[in-house]
């Protein structure tokens, strides 16, 4: 019997917000002012719509934490020296003591239009994918120059439904496009989910030559035989926000 709509059935698991003021095209980025809201508040909230059990800003910005305290916010300071979004989570779960199996949704902090559907889908998925370490959101693309695009970040599955290789090539590239039959291609959606064992392993690996060649983090799991679980989406979510021009298109649609 699949109760996979039953609110009681969603696994346990909670949100995670990696939020630095360093941002390199929009500075202070979450900070921006979205209708009285810095924008990192304005994700937190959307996350709370989740079925998450707790919602986390982890940042290394006291700036920032007491911007989330001002809006009751949960917030935890972590060290300024995490590479990665994904070290400054490992840091959170040790913090936290969380036990080795908690599931943990990584959201980025400059998605304030975030669908919370979403982010109780990526749960779900890596709790239905015991065998996997990690799970993420894809959306069918068709547009050439999106597909083309090296900011669109590409995935190709295996027929279990995970990962096999992560690219901001076109892949799965169609060598004969006359006489094959239509290709589709796939958008990695930012969004991830994670037993917090594999974020203590994870912050001990070294990067893997694909993910330097790449810069795509996702890709030091794979090289390092880790599975990466892929629910494929029907619709992106809003883009998030690296530009003046994002947050202009947010505050907008946000009405604000």
């Amino acid at each position: 019997m699949s109760t996979h709509h039953n609110l009681s059935n969603t696994p346990d698991f909670l949100v995670v917000i990696p939020a630095r003021l360093g941002s390199t095209r929009l500075p202070r980025k979450p900070l921006a002012d979205i209708g009285g809201k810095p924008m990192v508040v304005r994700v937190a909230e959307r996350a709370k719509q989740s079925r998450a059990q707790s919602v986390v800003v982890a940042t290394d910005s006291p700036e920032i934490a007491s911007a989330c305290n001002e809006h009751r916010i949960e917030c935890l300071l972590t060290s300024p020296d995490h590479p990665t979004g994904t070290d400054r989570l490992a840091e959170l779960a040790q913090l936290l003591k969380l036990p080795a199996s908690t599931l943990v949704v990584n959201v980025q902090g400059d998605e304030p239009l975030i669908p919370p559907e979403l982010i109780n889908q990526v749960a779900q998925t890596l709790a239905s994918n015991a065998q996997c370490a990690i799970s993420t959101i894809a959306v069918p693309i068709s547009d050439l120059s999106e597909i083309e695009n090296p900011n669109v970040v590409k995935v190709v599955l295996n027929r279990a439904g995970e990962a096999l290789y992560f690219s901001r090539a076109p892949i799965p590239y169609v060598r004969d496009p006359q006489s094959t039959p239509k290709t589709e291609h796939l958008r990695h959606l930012g969004i991830y989910a994670y037993r917090a064992d594999f974020l203590q392993a994870f912050a001990h690996l070294e990067p893997a030559p694909p993910e330097k060649a790449e810069a795509l983090e996702q890709l030091r799991a794979l090289w390092n035989g880790y599975r990466i679980a892929v629910h494929i989406a029907t619709e992106a979510p809003p883009a998030g926000v690296d530009t003046p021009e994002d947050l202009e298109r947010v505050r907008r649609l946000l009405g604000c």
